[in-house]
């Protein structure tokens, strides 16, 4: 990347738009790909997003486009922030001009078949390409607000890593590194799932002393998963790990969250799915992470939980009934697969 070279960002939603401009801010180039001419085009003219942040205003670095082609012909580094269902069918057909780029995801989710998290997507598409990621606590709104954030990069790469600091640290926005990007990129998928529960408990009254029994076993449970899968445990007390499963679990702002306060509140899943309008990457999660749980043998017992309240007809007080009247365990346990 030159001084002169635009950034790609991936996705005409509400993250890509705030890291469009976030990246204008720092005084760089953005092309803003998006499928939809429509959105694009108004983007261009009114300077704004009509779908999503609606009354942040568009910075003038940033340029909406349409032409996926030239905009990664144009950029060697790429923010890719599309849905995760989206993502290979958009890219793949791109493969040789990802060569050599640098692709950095901030998409958390999981592809159900594969169980492939969105960078390893990125590496089976171009394996010459530069892979990295961004997790953390980074609800859109509050970054497009200037909201004081902080964030993880995270990949082998170090000198990607360096590249991604360069050009999104900010005043109001600090990019911290790590070279676990399983781990990272994990925490970000994971913790989507246990903010549905949380959701559902905000929107039943439930206590403080419920909630926030509810995220720190979310935290052992989810951590327990990873490391089973190779991650290491640290990762999940910085900001892609406890931090970003707090603000998840916490925030009406958070997508996940509100699909479990709608669902709280008595909506099916599609109608709690349909009154948000965006994706909510937990319901795909979910899915593929309690079957993936069970191939492995561990003990997930929210994600269980969870599980049954939106696919198999139970209710939240009848899966917390049931995790109550279990055998208590121990409190951290990073190692054995056992234990709620």
């Amino acid at each position: 990347m030159t001084d002169s070279q635009p950034i790609a960002v991936l996705g005409g939603g509400s993250f890509g738009t705030a890291i469009a401009n976030l990246l204008g801010d720092n005084g760089q180039r953005v092309l803003q790909w998006m499928r939809d001419p429509q959105q694009a085009e108004v983007m261009r003219t009114e300077r704004r997003n009509p779908r999503y942040l609606k009354d942040i205003p568009l910075h003038a670095g940033v340029e909406p486009v349409t032409d996926l082609a030239a905009t990664l012909d144009a950029c060697s580094l790429v923010f890719v922030v599309l849905p995760s269902t989206a993502l290979r069918q958009t890219l793949a057909p791109h493969a040789e001009r990802l060569v050599g780029k640098g692709l950095v995801s901030t998409t958390k989710g999981i592809e159900p078949q594969s169980f492939m998290l969105m960078s390893q997507i990125l590496e089976d598409i171009a394996p010459a390409a530069r892979i990295g990621v961004i997790s953390g606590p980074n609800l859109a709104r509050e970054i497009a607000e200037g909201a004081l954030t902080a964030t993880v990069v995270a990949s082998a790469d170090e000198a990607l890593c360096r590249e991604v600091q360069t050009v999104l640290h900010g005043n109001t926005f600090r990019v911290y590194a790590s070279q676990d990007r399983y781990g990272v990129e994990l925490g970000g998928a994971l913790k989507n799932v246990y903010a549905i529960m949380a959701g559902m408990a905000a929107a039943m009254g439930m206590g403080e002393n419920t909630k926030s029994m509810l995220i720190t076993r979310a935290l052992a449970e989810m951590t327990r998963f990873a490391v089973r899968l190779g991650a290491n445990p640290m990762t999940f007390l910085g900001l892609a790990g406890v931090g970003d499963l707090i603000v998840t679990c916490s925030s009406p702002k958070s997508r996940n969250f509100q699909v479990g306060y709608a669902l709280g509140q008595g909506l099916s899943l599609e109608e709690a799915v349909s009154r948000l309008g965006e994706v909510a990457e937990g319901v795909n999660t979910l899915r593929v992470l309690k079957a993936k749980a069970e191939e492995l043998e561990v003990y997930m017992p929210l994600v269980a939980g969870l599980h049954a309240i939106l696919f198999e007809g139970y209710t939240l007080s009848q899966v917390i009934a049931r995790l109550m009247s279990g055998e208590p365990k121990t409190d951290i346990d990073f190692i054995s697969s056992a234990g709620f």
